[in-house]
């Protein structure tokens, strides 16, 4: 497979961005996307991603993927397909880096656990979180909250999982969103461009593949298991079919490596053939499709939901798993109901937002604050809190 150095006319080409959140003079070093890509590896969100877990499982081995860990796997996945396509490479991997930014501690537990404290507010969304993130939370420039990122980044965060047809109008847009649909002039219900929609597409092929991988280190379930589920027991059998004597932890090495690479060259195909038959002139005629332009086959489609399918009964719903969620989403519940009753135990640095126990500006500053605790952070606070046997 040749890889294309030069950026196809669609691609989001660095020298027509439509600016910044805040306006700000160009770096004399960085095309705007890279100078994006930096600033979020500087920021404090993305140094904690280490420290906050994809699927909670406790075990005592340090192997298991991190959101970090995952991040980093997205991005070098997203980079190789944008880079053969012709897209905009550091556009794809700031997006791969920045996706789960604004994840709870422990995972979809801990998502959970926040969303259903938090229904008189809007709920909680992590992609909705990872924008007020770079738009508002981090505090790391005098001149302005946030990291004031490229349009094109904070539209491709906004439409991580697709346009927003979930929504009428703009009205009715979470503040964060709207905010940033009436500042940067988005289109809220168009499809993102094709670095995001690589991006997007790299976080399914990334996630599905080491949770397999997880999943098997940790005993969930086993490669018998994966025999009948179509793709992912043909890939399996055929490697040890090639290599008899092959030792399990290089045979789910191998599969998962070969696993990868057919969903990357099928997405790759896919994408070349709708190329040719939408024949897009710019970013902006593929915003406008009615379609994504970076797709499965319907084949590979079917097989990734089946993959999701065996994970969430074999992996997400295994009942080692759930004790230790269950756990979670209780310190997650203790933790808000202590801080918006008592908004006093929040850091003095975070009262100044509140406005009185049980109301929205505290509820909105207790979500901020909880969402932005690693796993380690949540535990050692709630130990703090509700463990008696603490020194004071």
């Amino acid at each position: 497979m040749l890889v294309n150095c030069t950026l196809v006319p669609y691609a989001c080409h660095s020298s027509k961005s439509q600016g910044r959140y805040y306006s700000e003079p160009l770096s004399e070093t960085r095309s705007p996307f890279q100078r994006d890509r930096d600033r979020i590896i500087h920021s404090e969100a993305f140094r904690k991603l280490k420290y906050k877990t994809q699927v909670f499982i406790y075990h005592k081995s340090n192997n298991f993927r991190t959101r970090l860990t995952h991040s980093l796997e997205v991005s070098q996945i997203a980079r190789s397909i944008s880079r053969v396509l012709g897209l905009n490479e550091d556009l794809t991997e700031v997006l791969s880096l920045a996706h789960d930014l604004g994840h709870a501690p422990f995972g979809h537990a801990g998502e959970c656990a926040l969303q259903d404290m938090t229904k008189d507010i809007g709920g909680f969304d992590h992609n909705i979180q990872s924008v007020r993130i770079v738009t508002k939370l981090e505090h790391r420039y005098c001149q302005f909250d946030g990291l004031n990122l490229s349009w094109e980044t904070i539209d491709g965060m906004i439409k991580h999982n697709g346009p927003l047809t979930r929504f009428v109008d703009i009205k009715s847009l979470p503040l964060t969103i709207a905010d940033c649909v009436i500042k940067g002039n988005l289109e809220f219900n168009s499809f993102a461009s094709a670095e995001a929609q690589v991006a997007s597409l790299s976080d399914d092929i990334a996630y599905n593949n080491h949770d397999i991988d997880d999943g098997l280190r940790a005993g969930l379930f086993n490669i018998d298991d994966l025999k009948n589920i179509p793709f992912v027991g043909e890939v399996f059998s055929s490697v040890k079919y090639e290599f008899p004597n092959i030792s399990q932890s290089l045979h789910i090495h191998e599969a998962v490596r070969r696993l990868i690479g057919l969903m990357v060259s099928d997405l790759i195909n896919e994408t070349r053939r709708r190329i040719a038959k939408f024949s897009p002139v710019d970013c902006v005629a593929i915003c406008r499709l009615n379609e994504p332009l970076v797709a499965f086959t319907p084949t590979m489609r079917e097989n990734n939901a089946t993959i999701k399918k065996f994970l969430f009964h074999n992996m997400y719903r295994h009942y080692k798993v759930n004790k230790i969620a269950s756990k979670a989403r209780r310190i997650i519940k203790d933790l808000y109901s202590l801080f918006i009753e008592e908004p006093e135990c929040l850091p003095p640095e975070l009262q100044i937002y509140c406005d009185g126990k049980n109301n929205k500006e505290t509820a909105r500053t207790v979500t901020d604050y909880i969402a932005g605790m690693t796993d380690h952070n949540a535990i050692e606070e709630h130990n703090n809190l509700f463990g008696f046997q603490e020194k004071l």
